[in-house]
């Protein structure tokens, strides 16, 4: 299997950087309160030293959007979302215990993250502009067809794994309780993304194993590259 970017995404966001991680074991998964507590800490010391907006993780993210012709109010990348909702209820609902724990790690580093069940992906992701024949699945199970030049994970077989690119991930591959392999992604266009997305990296080695879960392999992009793992 494989994560790649097109060249196209690299033209036109030369300052993209990207963690990828391949996870195992995942079925075996468990809740770990005290790793989302330590998080939550973390959270709100961040969202009382700025608004979401100001947060340069998030400035940077919705530069990207109005790149794309996107507005960033009406489109906002998955971190910020989270953030703006969690500012008002301190506190998230629980979905699965890895996708609670990345949610809270997305919040704690302002860096969208997107988690795919490895089973429902053909062959690969590579995030590229659609050509408007790939297939998006809501989670209200409606099929939608991305617009020509919007850029989604996209695999093989033409699914769409996301759409407006950390806008909203499809619910084809979202992981479940039978899922059992994730790739990771994390992606982030802040001058610091490099060495942010490292100390992301070194969160993941510790919180992943303290939920069951391990890494089976990884890497952090910042050209052009194919991550290829099993």
């Amino acid at each position: 299997m494989y994560f790649t970017h097109a060249d196209a995404v690299w033209n036109l966001h030369p300052n993209l950087r990207a963690l990828a991680v391949a996870t195992e074991d995942v079925r075996d998964t468990k809740e770990a309160p005290a790793v989302l507590e330590r998080l939550a800490t973390v959270i709100k010391e961040r969202q009382a030293g700025a608004a979401e907006a100001e947060m340069p993780e998030i400035a940077a993210w919705r530069e990207t959007f109005s790149r794309m012709g996107m507005k960033p109010t009406q489109y906002r990348c998955a971190s910020e979302a989270l953030l703006r909702r969690y500012r008002k209820s301190q506190e998230m609902p629980r979905f699965h215990p890895l996708v609670d724990y990345l949610n809270h790690v997305s919040m704690a580093f302002g860096i969208p993250i997107a988690a795919f069940d490895r089973a429902h992906v053909a062959e690969g992701i590579t995030v590229r502009p659609a050509d408007g024949t790939e297939t998006y699945l809501t989670f209200q199970g409606d099929t939608e067809h991305p617009g020509e030049g919007e850029v989604v994970f996209a695999d093989p077989e033409g699914h769409a794994h996301s759409r407006r690119w950390t806008y909203r991930q499809s619910a084809r591959s979202v992981v479940s309780a039978d899922t059992g392999q994730v790739l990771i992604v994390a992606e982030a266009h802040h001058a610091t993304a490099h060495d942010d997305l490292l100390a992301l990296e070194a969160e993941l080695r510790v919180g992943l194993p303290a939920l069951g879960a391990r890494i089976g392999s990884s890497t952090l992009m910042s050209s052009p590259q194919r991550f290829e793992f099993v």
